[in-house]
């Protein structure tokens, strides 16, 4: 029976990068939120 170690090194999947810029990332969510909300009205959907 084998045991992987826990201080293993981690495989990186492709996702998030931890040291990434947040603060950009939160600006294009917003962004994205504000286009939504405009194309979602401008269709007359609500």
């Amino acid at each position: 029976m084998t045991a992987h170690p826990a201080t293993a090194t981690r495989v990186r999947t492709g996702g998030p990068r931890e040291d990434g810029p947040e603060i950009l990332e939160h600006v294009l969510g917003w962004v994205l939120v504000a286009v939504l909300a405009m194309l979602v009205t401008r269709l007359g959907l609500i």
